[in-house]
């Protein structure tokens, strides 16, 4: 079989003497004196997150993949048995995006791709939630980044009509993978501020009957200082960009993901805007989800916040917890070895774009990464490992 994109990143010969010291669930503080390092020494005097210079266990989700999973002394990031860092495939993997879906650009836009991204099975898990609310499974995304939260979707039977995206690699990787939906002029490489692009994506929504769903996770930095309104900033002409495309194209539910912070963005006033910004369109929204990614499936300890608001008054629930350390009914959150436990052993700096390999998968979610299973037949597979008093539970 091919496999794409596992490649492990390299190490500085400083960095090599420090990942020999490191242990599964070790970090910077396992790293001796005698390593000199101005950095460490900085983490020493004022202390650092435990994360830092960290390598994973096994046995336990990964810790946040965020856009520097490259990095030694930037997160998590080293592998639990292998002394190198975890490849770009591996990170994949930790965000759920299946081994079926390919990265392109540079491999410095491939990690930021994967740690921008929303994981496509918290994305599956929002997606299975609307659609007894709707009457047509049609989504544009908006955007869309890599295409996590449209692999969520159209894992759930939804239609992708239509996406938007400004950064070229991350477009270039998003039609690659979308190709079957590309009719040409749907999939859509821009400026959402432009006037023309903006047309353009009404334009192709309004040639459908109705759309079901317009998701997305717009920058909100700017949140943080004068809030949306302020004209100047250009971080908040992006959200209020959204905004406009939900009210033009009339979709029946709208979905806008975001990070934790935006709850407590100028003590909780943000996210009073963002929700006014929508009432004053005619949306009615639901009280924010805080959702976090291991309870869906994600083998990964990953915190977002989602924002649905519907044109018709009704109540949303959220989405149904799959997976827990606490209740002895489910199944326990995917593990880093479920996750990456059966992929080819690989040695720093080494890999390929695409490589020939031949491994049976070591897990049921190792199944689902390879397209071997659904994931009914994932989930079902996790069930039947529980004690037999909770086998029948699901």
């Amino acid at each position: 079989m091919k496999l794409y994109n596992h490649i492990a990143p390299g190490l500085s010969k400083l960095e090599w003497e420090m990942v020999q010291h490191i242990p599964a669930g070790g970090n910077w503080q396992n790293i001796p004196d005698t390593i000199p390092s101005q950095r460490l020494e900085q983490i020493r005097r004022s202390g650092g997150r435990t994360t830092y210079y960290g390598r994973l266990e096994f046995d336990k989700p990964s810790y946040t993949i965020t856009t520097y999973f490259n990095r030694l002394g930037n997160g998590c990031n080293l592998h639990p048995s292998q002394d190198r860092i975890i490849s770009t495939r591996e990170g994949a993997r930790l965000q759920s995006f299946k081994d079926s879906f390919i990265f392109y650009g540079s491999k410095t836009s491939q990690y930021k791709q994967i740690g921008n991204a929303v994981p496509p099975l918290l994305a599956r898990a929002i997606a299975e939630t609307l659609k007894d609310h709707l009457k047509n499974l049609t989504f544009v995304d908006l955007f869309a980044g890599a295409g996590g939260m449209s692999e969520g979707f159209l894992s759930e039977g939804f239609k992708l009509i239509a996406a938007n995206e400004i950064e070229p690699n991350f477009f270039e990787t998003y039609k690659k993978n979308h190709s079957e939906f590309d009719s040409g002029n749907n999939l859509i490489l821009g400026d959402i501020t432009s006037q023309e692009i903006k047309e353009q994506i009404i334009s192709v929504a309004a040639k459908q009957k109705k759309i079901g769903v317009v998701i997305g996770g717009p920058p909100c930095q700017g949140f943080s200082h004068a809030g949306w309104r302020n004209p100047d900033d250009k971080r908040n002409q992006l959200f209020k960009e959204f905004v406009h495309v939900v009210d033009e194209i009339r979709p029946e539910i709208f979905v806008m993901e975001n990070v934790p912070g935006i709850l407590t963005m100028r003590k909780g006033a943000a996210m009073k805007e963002i929700i006014s910004s929508f009432e004053e369109i005619g949306y009615h929204v639901t009280t924010p989800f805080k959702l976090n990614a291991e309870d869906f499936g994600v083998p990964q300890k990953r915190r977002r916040v989602v924002i649905i608001g519907s044109l018709k008054k009704e109540k949303f629930s959220q989405p149904k917890i799959l997976f827990s350390h606490k209740d002895e009914s489910k199944p326990k959150p995917i593990t880093v070895k479920q996750a990456i436990g059966g992929l080819p052993i690989l040695t720093t700096g080494s890999g390929e774009f695409e490589m020939i390999c031949n491994y049976k998968s070591t897990s049921a979610f190792e199944k689902l990464m390879l397209g071997e299973i659904d994931f009914a037949t994932f989930y079902e597979s996790c069930l039947d490992q529980l004690p037999v008093a909770f086998s029948s539970v699901g």
